[in-house]
Parts: C-alpha cells; structure tokens; sequence
C-alpha cells in the first residue's frame, strides 16, 4: 500500500501546473475572453455583455410647489 501512495504523489506532482506571472496569467485570460466573444458574435438572442454608451443616473424631479402651496 505504501508503494501505491508514493506513485500518487508524483502523479499530483506532475499534474500541478507550472507557476506563471501575474502578468502572464492575465495575458491568457485576456486572450480567452477575446476568443469567447468573438465566438459569440454570432448569435444576438441573449443580452449583450458588450460596453456600452452610459446614460445620465440624474432624473429631474417635478416642481410640485403650487400643489404644495395651495395656489
């Protein structure tokens, strides 16, 4: 039994991936994002996770002073 163990442990040792930079890390991320998009330009049926224009957030509120007032 202690063989079978031993042979597990150079098998997880060799399935670890290697340590790469931050910046590398990134740099595939990237790259997989871009190709996810690119794949998905194809079909419009569900919503759109590309940027878009922003909109102003500030609504003008009604002026209700003569309500208020009572004029």
């Amino acid at each position: 039994m202690t063989e079978q163990s031993g042979t597990n442990r150079t098998d997880a040792a060799a399935e670890e991936p290697k340590k790469i930079s931050l910046a590398e890390a990134m740099k595939m991320k990237l790259a997989a994002k871009k190709q996810a998009q690119a794949g998905g330009k194809g079909s419009q049926d569900h919503y759109s996770t590309d940027t878009k224009k922003m909109k102003s957030q500030i609504n003008k509120k009604p002026n209700n002073q003569k309500r208020r007032t009572g004029v």
